[in-house]
């Protein structure tokens, strides 16, 4: 459809991939109303990295308590995400918006594009107020190796859909950019990150770093609605293109997450070689493998380690609506904190 032709298209004509026929740029009638939904949310979960005071973190760290392999928890971390965030964003922008042809799962890609630059900003803010030296922070992903095994992983499902002749037209291309989703939302945000997030908020659980804590939990909030949203959009595409997950494809995704799963647990050795209180690296090791687990069940696929989970406390932060309370210690209070709502 152009600019200009008559006639109406109605929300039954939509499709998320390969309808240029449809007006991509006409947002109204919706049809993917997840989509939409997830755009709400997203913006009511609106916050900055600013807004968290870091007076207890800064005095922390200058002083003598925290032990050296805390430290080294608190800094790989910094060096994954500084760099991990802007990979994400860099996709979503230069890869996949122009190949997702539905006007509502673009708005809410925008949307989830600013959150990527906050949380880049994020990791700006703490390395800024911490006093660290930002080039070895936001040089991590080129130095520590285990960082950039992950990245690196990251970049090459990129590669595919940045050449000039790259087309979903295809099988091929639409498996593509299928792998491009599921690498980035299902492993990147939903596995990637998540150990991450365990032992930096396993550190604001001990009263330790909760200015970054804090931060870290607001980041997790939002991962969380990106997931769901990658979720939605590959369950999908899968919906109305089933000849994209064939018996050869899916072989495909379980052994990139067999991947990423041995590559998040080589991470989380290099972040924790002896361990902290409550944290080690055979811990991560059931972790990174049971929310594998979770991930494969949400896209359809069978569990495959069958891990406990070592870190229940991790599900009740998840668990938004159990957390009545997140909005009380920020700065600034947004009234539309008020409709979050995470069923």
């Amino acid at each position: 459809m152009t600019i200009g032709t008559t006639g109406r298209f109605e929300a039954r004509d939509k499709r998320l991939i390969n309808c240029e026929e449809v007006d991509v740029n006409q947002l109204m009638p919706l049809k993917y109303k997840w989509a939409w939904e997830h755009y709400l949310n997203g913006c009511a979960n609106n916050w900055l990295p600013s807004e968290v005071p870091m007076g207890r973190d800064i005095e922390l760290w200058r002083s003598t308590r925290l032990t050296p392999a805390e430290r080294l928890v608190v800094m790989r971390n910094l060096g994954f995400f500084a760099t991990a965030e802007s990979l994400v964003a860099n996709n979503i922008i230069l890869a996949i918006f122009r190949h997702i042809t539905n006007a509502e799962c673009r708005q809410y890609l925008l949307r989830q594009a600013y959150e990527e630059a906050v949380h880049t900003h994020t990791f700006h803010y703490i390395v800024e107020s911490l006093g660290l030296d930002e080039r070895e922070v936001f040089n991590m992903y080129r130095e520590v190796p285990a960082i950039t095994a992950k990245d690196d992983f990251e970049m090459e499902i990129t590669a595919a859909i940045l050449r000039p002749d790259f087309t979903t037209a295809t099988l091929a291309g639409a498996q593509t950019l299928l792998d491009n989703l599921i690498g980035y939302y299902i492993i990147m945000e939903g596995l990637f990150f998540y150990s991450g997030f365990a032992m930096m908020l396993s550190l604001h659980r001990r009263n330790l770093m909760t200015g970054i804590g804090e931060q870290f939990q607001y980041i997790l909030r939002d991962e969380t609605v990106h997931l769901n949203f990658g979720i939605d959009l590959v369950n999908g595409i899968k919906e109305e293109h089933p000849e994209l997950w064939s018996d050869a494809f899916q072989a495909r995704v379980r052994q990139r997450i067999a991947q990423a799963v041995e590559l998040e647990i080589a991470y989380a050795r290099d972040v924790l070689p002896e361990g902290i209180l409550g944290l080690n690296a055979d811990m991560f090791r059931d972790y990174v493998q049971y929310i594998a687990d979770r991930r494969l069940e949400r896209i359809g696929l069978a569990a495959t380690y069958h891990s406990p989970n070592p870190f229940p406390w991790m599900s009740e932060t998840i668990d938004l609506g159990k957390e009545k309370n997140f909005f009380e210690s920020r700065v600034t209070e947004y009234q539309s904190s008020a409709v979050l709502k995470w069923d």
